[in-house]
Parts: C-alpha cells; structure tokens; sequence
C-alpha cells in the first residue's frame, strides 16, 4: 500500500479535509472522506475502528488494537480538518515533494505529524494488542473551528485514557503548558437615518469604536495581572471590525471581534468571558456580547510518567510553552492529561506554502516508536 511514510504523507495530503467553516466555502464531507480512507488502512493494520459522527457528514475516528479492559491506554491525537487554501502558492492538494520537503495544505498542520504516528503505529501493530499499556489513534474533527471532536471524546470516552498526545507540529518539543483563548463579538446598536441630516440618528460605528477603546484602557491592565512564569500575560486584541452598509446611511449595527488569550492564573479567578462580561458592565458600555466561544488553557505536570517516558523517547526533547490551543487543552479539561508533539514547525502551519521536511517525517516516525516502545515498560 505505503512504501513509507513519505507515500503515507502524500497520500493524507491529496485528501482534501478543509474545515467546512473555513471562509472558502469548502462544503462539509471532506474530514468524513479522509476519516473513511484512514479507517480502511487502519483495519487493514489490525486495528478495531469506529467513526463516531459529532456534527453531520463530520466524524470522530477511534482505533483500537487491543480492547477497553482496563488496561492502561494512551492515545495519540492529530486532527482530521485543515484551514482553507486561499492564495496558496503551492499546489493545495498536491503532496510534491521539492528539495526535501512535502508540500500542500496540511503538510505541517497536521497531516505530517499524522502519518508519522501513523507510520509508528504500523511499524507496531502486531504487539499492541498484548501490550500492557494500549496505544490507540484518535483522530479528531473540527480543532480548527470549535474543537466540538476534542470535546466530545473528553466526555464520552475520557475516563478509558490515562495520557494524550495531541499530533502538531512542535518540532518534536514537548508543549505541556498553552495559553487558552476567548473569542467574543461585540455589537452595538444605533438608528439608521439619511446622512444628510446625521442628528436625527445614532452612529453605531462611532459608539462601537468609542467603547472598544474605552474597553481596551481599562481591560488591558486588568489582564495584565494574570501572568504565568513562562507564558506571561492575559491579553487582548481587537481582531475584526464591521458595520454600516453605505456612505450616505448612518449605520444602525457594528460589530468587532476580540480575542483574549487566557492564562492558568486567569481561569482560576473566573475566566475571560466573567472578567470581560464584569468589565462590560462596570464601565455602562453599549454593547452586548454574542457568540463567545472559550477555550481553555493547559498545564500538564511535567512529572507525569507518561509525560516523561514521552522525553526519553527522543534526546533533546524538552517541555515547552505555547500562546496557541489546540484539542490537546479540551482533553486535558475532560481528565486526560494531555500535551502537543509532532514532526514539523508551527511556523509553517497556515501558510500560503506550506510544507514539512522528510528529514523531520522520518525523526517524528522514531520519536513516536520509540515512545510505543518506552510505554511497554512502565
């Protein structure tokens, strides 16, 4: 089927999984297309597999070597979706390889960091049904929008799992600890009316933009002093801006999009949404809040075992911060401690020419075997 994991890589990539929310109008079907495709190379490696739809045509896939009988397990966690593909300038779906690397969307983030787990899995699969300590795949849908897989699994499913590796591109470094993130909308409300005669109205771009700046001097210091030793502050920033429908209208609606990024320190005390809500009101702000969606940080105890055997698998591996979430900090909030690790760098997640080095395929393909390895003697 795959000669190696470079075939693997390529292969994942030609599966077109954009996030259906994503803004380029990618209809739903492509994370089910490519949880069906790994489902058929999966069984054919010995593994039990269920597709567990969370939202329609969007599913959660789950594979099993040895049973759920109470032995220890551990999974191993990448995402399913992408981000969009707009003015990319490599071929989006392509999987070429050029001077050493993969190129296409997801080559980093995180088709790379998938086959390479895949490919360690594979390399296994005929001890890990008697292994002491079970390993499963777990492929999540969504983790570029909502994380909605991440958080149904921690539900339904978190009490099996004693650790979980979340499949991102870290260059192989241990991220144990991540910001969390609020994403709210704030509308303001006005009266429309010709602009010839603009007393006879009220701008709701000027009182939106009046509140956010008033908003930002008196919430930005008050995030400031939620700090961590190693990820630093709460904070805040203004991302969209939207209102009005022409010149000579005075506008009736605006609306801006903030994200705060949420510190350990911060959730502790009441979380962002609470803090932000409590800001809003003390200050008589005209604005509501809508479509608030929080994400939680992480901090995973550097001394977990399974942490730990995770550090010895590679030399040089070493815990780190991140100012990103992922599925790995909902998994950790439904009681499975939980970090990221994977082939490849962040800093080519998203680009208009993404990629992943073979070199670093192959080092993630080591790093994940020699973990499944470290496992079985714990």
């Amino acid at each position: 089927m795959f000669s190696s994991v470079v075939e693997l890589t390529q292969a994942l990539i030609r599966i077109p999984s954009v996030n259906p929310d994503d803004q380029s109008g990618f209809a739903k079907g492509g994370e089910q297309a490519i949880a069906e495709k790994l489902a058929e190379w999966l069984r054919q490696w010995g593994a039990e597999v269920i597709l567990e739809e969370i939202l329609p045509q969007r599913p959660n896939l789950i594979a099993r070597w040895a049973p759920l009988d109470g032995r220890p397990r551990v999974l191993l966690g990448p995402h399913l979706d992408t981000v969009g593909i707009a003015n990319m300038k490599v071929e989006a779906f392509g999987g070429h390889i050029v001077d050493g690397t993969i190129t296409g969307r997801g080559a980093s983030d995180t088709k790379g960091p998938m086959a390479s787990m895949l490919w360690a899995l594979k390399e296994h699969a005929a001890l890990l049904a008697d292994a002491p300590v079970a390993v499963d795949f777990v492929a999540f849908m969504g983790e570029e929008s909502g994380q909605w897989g991440s958080k149904h699994f921690a539900e339904h499913h978190g009490a099996h799992y004693q650790f979980a590796v979340a499949g991102e591109p870290t260059s192989l470094q241990i991220v144990s600890t991540t910001k969390g993130s609020l994403w709210s909308t704030l509308v303001a409300q006005g009266k429309a009316c010709h602009s010839s005669m603009p007393d006879e109205g009220d701008n709701a771009i000027l009182k939106l933009a009046r509140a956010l700046d008033v908003l930002e001097k008196h919430l930005k210091p008050r995030l400031a002093a939620y700090t961590h030793p190693r990820l630093g502050a709460s904070t805040m920033n203004i991302g969209t801006f939207r209102g009005g429908t022409r010149a000579n209208i005075v506008p009736d609606l605006a609306e801006a999009q903030l994200d705060i990024r949420i510190t350990p320190a911060l959730t502790a005390a009441g979380g962002a949404e609470q803090l932000l809500a409590t800001t809003i009101k003390e200050l008589g702000l005209p604005v509501k809040m809508v479509n608030t969606h929080e994400n939680p940080p992480m901090e995973t105890d550097e001394q977990n075992p399974y942490l730990q055997c995770l550090r010895r698998a590679r030399s040089g591996t070493e815990c780190v911060t991140a100012p990103w979430f992922s599925d790995a900090a909902h998994l950790s909030r439904g009681g499975i401690p939980s970090v990221c690790l994977g082939p490849g760098s962040i800093e080519q997640a998203h680009k208009d020419d993404e990629f992943i080095r073979i070199d670093d395929l192959h080092a993630g393909v080591e790093h994940f075997s020699q973990f499944i390895q470290l496992l079985q003697r714990l």
